[in-house]
């Protein structure tokens, strides 16, 4: 879709008061703004139980996007189009409040009907709002109405069930729009184009040329103030059954027909199905999970997991995961993909690693010699780009070779703005482009998936803490590659 589109909207933020809204939605909407992807005609109304007004949140929000103003700027004109109303997600009144104040606001800014309602707070109340939201005719409008929601969507499969059968007595699949802020972000959105439209690659995207295939999510923080949520969630929860898979989907996935919503997911959805079920005596050979201990990033001494608050102590939930993932199809028969996420980790970044196989008979290398194989690496943050890795011959006399890489920074040329995910999701959102959210079967799959791995987990007390903060995670990670000859890239 063109993004010269500017769409017509009353944006209604549940939850306008919280962290995700300042740090994340009223800059990404501040930016659609400013590139003009929207135009006057839209409406922000921010709820929330505290006491606030119009000019509180207005000032709020221009306290939020002061880093991208400039000092002299007036965003006057941008946060007269923000409102705020105090509301209670369980009492009636105030749905029946806020749809006078929808209507009375899409007739000032002329928005056509047009409502997104974005769920920005903790998922109990969900299925309560959505259900409300239909009963007191704010679904039913001359526009299109959607509904955003934020992750977790559920905390297991069949608590997620009852929130899908929740959402979908008041709203259609097709109104539902399931947020994955990894979704948003450029370069993953690339993995398609990288394949699809470069023959160099699909080509050889197969068990026939490909090693393995790696993709790694650390982080350098930890808990932070999140402690009491990532106790009863985890990385397995956190990171992998939502991020991890999405990204391991876009890898592995088939060719689709076209490019529409529907053809996209209908490939990604064959991946997820595709998955090896691992039996519970053999998931010690295809998972790893750590927990933090303290350690020292860069150059300060931080506690381990266990220590960061007192509801830890003796906690046995996982910072780490590392997996062996085993898809059983033709493409991608023997081929494993190894992911990887943690916390208080060495360097925050997010890559996929794709490694090459050597040609059968490679005359540059002694049989002793370190072999460097070709590795295409997708950065997605924070240095995002591409960078493919070849050997060339050494400069001077001699045969010995040397590896290079050509490397494409997308924050190195001149006048790219890589647009914040959510940014992109929101803009998307309002567009009707639901290709880079998450369908209702993805999620089922990938709880599928995750929750044989956490019964297993269940059975056994771990042994941690087993790494240290500063590193790249348990010894055991390392040792899930070593067994198929493998290392982590790059190193």
């Amino acid at each position: 879709m063109s993004e010269t589109i500017q769409p017509k909207a009353t944006i209604v933020i549940f939850g306008a008061t919280g962290d995700l809204a300042n740090r994340k939605l009223y800059p990404s909407i501040y930016r659609l703004y400013k590139s003009g992807k929207l135009d006057e005609n839209f409406a922000v109304i921010g709820l929330a139980r505290r006491g606030w007004d119009n000019d509180i949140i207005r000032e709020k929000v221009e306290q939020s996007i002061q880093g991208l103003t400039s000092e002299d700027e007036d965003v006057s004109e941008f946060t007269s189009h923000f409102y705020y109303k105090s509301f209670d997600v369980t009492s009636t009144d105030s749905y029946t409040d806020l749809k006078f104040m929808v209507e009375s606001l899409e007739r000032e800014y002329h928005t056509e009907g047009n409502r997104l309602f974005y769920l920005a707070m903790a998922p109990d109340f969900f299925g309560t709002i959505a259900n409300q939201l239909k009963d007191h005719g704010l679904k039913e409008t001359s526009g299109w109405t959607r509904l955003v929601i934020e992750k977790p969507f559920g905390h297991d499969l069949p608590s997620a069930k009852k929130l899908n059968k929740e959402l979908q007595a008041a709203f259609d699949e097709n109104q539902i729009y399931r947020i994955d802020h990894y979704l948003g972000k450029e370069m993953v959105q690339n993995i398609e184009v990288i394949r699809f439209a470069n023959g160099i690659f699909e080509h050889l995207w197969n068990n026939q040329f490909i090693n393995n295939i790696q993709v790694t999510s650390s982080e350098t923080l930890g808990v932070e103030e999140r402690a009491h949520y990532y106790d009863a969630s985890g990385a397995t929860r956190d990171m992998i059954q939502n991020h991890m898979l999405q990204m391991v989907a876009l890898l592995a996935m088939e060719p689709p027909i076209n490019l529409s919503t529907e053809e996209i997911r209908s490939e990604k959805i064959k991946v997820l199905r595709a998955l090896r079920t691992i039996k519970e005596e053999k998931v010690h050979k295809y998972f790893v999970r750590g927990q933090y201990g303290p350690g020292e990033i860069d150059g300060k001494k931080v506690n381990g997991y266990q220590d960061e608050a007192e509801a830890l102590k003796d906690s046995t939930t996982e910072t780490f995961v590392a997996a062996k993932l085993v898809i059983d199809n033709y493409r991608w028969a023997g081929v494993p993909f190894y992911i990887r996420t943690g916390k208080r980790m060495k360097e925050k970044s997010t890559k996929i690693v794709v490694e090459f196989k050597d040609i059968p008979m490679n005359l540059y290398h002694k049989k002793d010699d370190l072999r460097n194989p070709n590795l295409l690496v997708i950065n997605i943050q924070p240095n995002e780009g591409i960078t493919l890795h070849l050997n060339a011959k050494k400069t001077g006399n001699g045969n010995l070779t040397e590896p290079i890489q050509l490397a494409y920074h997308q924050d190195s040329e001149s006048g790219i703005n890589t647009p914040e995910a959510y940014e992109k999701l929101i803009y998307d959102s309002m567009l009707g482009d639901a290709t880079n959210f998450t369908h209702w079967d993805e999620v089922a799959l990938s709880w599928e998936f995750v929750d044989r791995l956490l019964a297993s987990w269940a059975n056994t007390k771990p042994d941690f803490p087993n790494y240290e903060s500063g590193s790249m995670g348990p010894k055991a990670a390392d040792e899930l590659l070593e067994r198929n000859g493998f290392h982590w890239w790059p190193e």
